[in-house]
C-alpha cells in the first residue's frame, strides 16, 4: 500500500532510516512500504539534497503559464477601462480587436478577471430576463436602417438645481444609432413634436415608429391615437405600440436607457443645459466609438446606419383616397356625418379628412390616409378598432 494517509511525513522518515540501517535491500524496502521503486528513488534524492525538509509535500501548481496575459496587454486593458469606466469586459475587447487585430487579445472572461483583480469592477445584481416575467412574445425584426425607429422617455430625474429633466430618446432599431437624446422640461407634445421635426429634417422619415402606450405617443381613444401619432400618419409614418405592461417588446431601447442612465445621470449635471451637453457627448461616443457586439463585425452604430431616402416635406401632403371612398371632414369635437348619421371618432382627428369604404352591407372601414382606424357598424352604431 502507499504511504499511510495519516502521517505520510513520518512514513517517509522511517523509510529513509531503515534504508540507511542497511537491513533491507531497495526492492524489499519498497515492497514493505507499498511504494514503487521509482517513488522510493524520488524521496531518496530529496532526502540526500534537503534532509527532512526535502520529504515535505510540494505545491503542484505550475511554475509558469504559457497563456498568461502579458503585462503590456494588461496595462492596455486597464488604461482603456480608466478612460471608459462604465464599459464592461466585452466592449473593451471589441474595441481593442478593431484597433489592433494582429494582437491576440484575451477573452472577455479574462478581461473581467483582470479588472476584478485590479479593483476596477463591481459585481452587478443579476436581473431576471424579461422572458421569465412576461413570456416570449414575437420580437420585432428589421432588415435595414429607418424601417423602424424606437422612441421613449427615460425616467425623469432632478438635476442639481432641483428641476426635473425628461430625456427624450429616439433610436434606429436596426443599427442602434441614437438619433436624439434631448433633455426636455416636460413630456408635453409640443416640445416632443419639435424634436421629432428636427430628427426628420436631419435624417429623413422612417417607415414606422415603435413606442409604449404613454403620452404623448398614445392617447385613450380610437386606436389609442394622439396628436403626435396623427401627425406621423399624415407624414406616411406608421405608429406602432407595444402591449401594455410589456416593456420587453421594446427591449433594445430599454437596454439603451440602462447604459444612458449609468453614463450620464450618476450623478446628474448641475442643470438641464449642462445635462444636455453630457447627453450630446454620450450620443457621439455611443454612435461613433463604442463597438456593438450584436452588429456584424462588432461595428459601431455609425458604421451601419444610413439616413432615410424619404425626406421630410416642407408641407404636410394632402390625404388622398380612392374614388369610391366617402370622404368626410372630422369636426373639432371629433365627429363625422355619414348618410345623416353622426359618428364619434376622436378629438385628436379634429379638422382631418377621413375616408370611409363600405366593405359589407352597413359596415364601413374608416381610414386616415392608408391607416385603418377601425370599422363602423351602422346597424348597432359601434366602432371596432
Amino acid at each position: 500500500m502507499p504511504w499511510k494517509e495519516t502521517e505520510p511525513m513520518t512514513e517517509r522518515m522511517r523509510f529513509m532510516m531503515e534504508w540507511e540501517s542497511g537491513l533491507f535491500d531497495w526492492s524489499e524496502l519498497c515492497v514493505l512500504y507499498g511504494v514503487s521503486r521509482k517513488t522510493g528513488y524520488k524521496w531518496l534524492r530529496r532526502w540526500e539534497s534537503g534532509g527532512a525538509d526535502g520529504l515535505r509535500d510540494r505545491s503542484r501548481a505550475p511554475r509558469g503559464c504559457p497563456h498568461r496575459t502579458s503585462r503590456e496587454v494588461e496595462e492596455r486593458i486597464v488604461g482603456l477601462r480608466g478612460r471608459r469606466p462604465n464599459w464592461g469586459p466585452v466592449t473593451p475587447r471589441l474595441r481593442l480587436r478593431r484597433e489592433e487585430p494582429e494582437v491576440s487579445w484575451p477573452a472577455a472572461s479574462t478581461i473581467g478577471g483582470i479588472l476584478k483583480r485590479r479593483g476596477l469592477s463591481q459585481p452587478r445584481r443579476r436581473r431576471r430576463k424579461p422572458e421569465a416575467l412576461f413570456g416570449n412574445p414575437e420580437r420585432l425584426q428589421t432588415q435595414g436602417p429607418h424601417e423602424v425607429l424606437t422612441a421613449d422617455f427615460k425616467g425623469q430625474f432632478r438635476t442639481g438645481d432641483g428641476r426635473y429633466c425628461y430625456p427624450l430618446t429616439i433610436q434606429d432599431h436596426y443599427s442602434r444609432y441614437a438619433l436624439c437624446c434631448e433633455a426636455l422640461g416636460s413630456t408635453g407634445g409640443g416640445g416632443v413634436r419639435k424634436r421629432f421635426e428636427g430628427v426628420f429634417r436631419e435624417y429623413g422619415l422612417p417607415e414606422a415608429i415603435l413606442t409604449d402606450n404613454g403620452a404623448p405617443f398614445a392617447g385613450v381613444g380610437l386606436r389609442r391615437l394622439s396628436r403626435l401619432s396623427v401627425w406621423w400618419i399624415r407624414l406616411g409614418v406608421r405608429p406602432l405600440l407595444i402591449r401594455r405592461g410589456h416593456p420587453e417588446e421594446n427591449g433594445r431601447h430599454e437596454r439603451y436607457h440602462l447604459t444612458l442612465k449609468e453614463e450620464t445621470a450618476r450623478p446628474p449635471a448641475a442643470d438641464r443645459r449642462s445635462q444636455q451637453r453630457v447627453f450630446d457627448r454620450f450620443r457621439r461616443d455611443y454612435n461613433e466609438e463604442r463597438p456593438h457586439q450584436a452588429l456584424e463585425g462588432a461595428k459601431t452604430p455609425a458604421e451601419v446606419y444610413r439616413p432615410s431616402e424619404r425626406s421630410y416635406p416642407r408641407r404636410l401632403p394632402p390625404l388622398e383616397y380612392p374614388g369610391h371612398y366617402e370622404v368626410r371632414r372630422v369636426n373639432l369635437n371629433g365627429y363625422v356625418k355619414l348618410h345623416g348619421r353622426r359618428m364619434f371618432l376622436s378629438q385628436v382627428l379634429g379638422h382631418e379628412t377621413v375616408g370611409l369604404e363600405e366593405v359589407q352591407d352597413g359596415v364601413w372601414s374608416i381610414y386616415l390616409g392608408e391607416y385603418l382606424l377601425g370599422r363602423w357598424d351602422r346597424r348597432n352604431d359601434t366602432i371596432r378598432g
